[in-house]
């Protein structure tokens, strides 16, 4: 739903936008445009002299002005570079064995990937997330550990249990996955 969501965001504001650049094109080469379109020709600007004169005296207005026009710019880069990320899994389709497959949403991979790998010792909280890369799915886990776990053990039981049940259940070959962790703060003791 979000995905048809951004993606129609973003086709009607491209249309807008190239809507309005080809009106501003054709006011520049001198066709005709509506009565409404604000310039007319070659001659015309998007501040009279009058407005550009007004706020000449006010010192914080350019500086506003270029402000607010970068973050325009930081934030259309930033979308620029979102649309450009790699999806997270969609679905994945296991064989059955009887010759029909079913399909597995990614979401509930991570979901039980995720279950599994809090329930290890030493994990305070998992974020596994699942990309489809070169045709096959492979797993980012992040993991926050307890002041006491320890960070070899806790991967290889990862490795050993979660992942491994992850690749059998679907059916994998492999799975490569890539682990971040980070430790937990000791939580504040009181002393009386």
């Amino acid at each position: 739903m979000l995905r048809t969501v951004n993606r129609v965001a973003l086709g009607v504001g491209g249309l807008v936008l190239v809507a309005v650049g080809g009106a501003v094109l054709a006011a520049g080469a001198g066709l005709s445009v509506p009565s409404w379109w604000p310039w007319y020709g070659p001659g015309d600007v998007l501040l009279s002299t009058a407005d550009r004169e007004r706020w000449r005296a006010e010192g914080w207005w350019w500086p506003v002005v270029i402000a607010a026009l970068a973050v325009l710019v930081v934030l259309a880069l930033w979308l620029l570079l979102a649309q450009l990320r790699r999806a997270r899994l969609g679905e994945l389709l296991v064989d059955g064995g009887d010759g029909e497959g079913a399909r597995l949403r990614g979401r509930a991979l991570e979901g039980a990937m995720e279950a599994e790998a809090e329930s290890l010792d030493g994990v305070r909280r998992a974020r596994i997330t699942l990309r489809r890369r070169k045709g096959a799915p492979e797993a980012r886990a992040r993991l926050l550990l307890e002041p006491h776990a320890s960070p070899v053990r806790t991967l290889h039981t990862l490795t050993s249990q979660a992942v491994a049940h992850a690749r059998t259940s679907t059916g994998l070959s492999v799975l490569p996955t890539e682990c971040r962790l980070q430790a937990a703060k000791h939580d504040p003791r009181r002393v009386s």
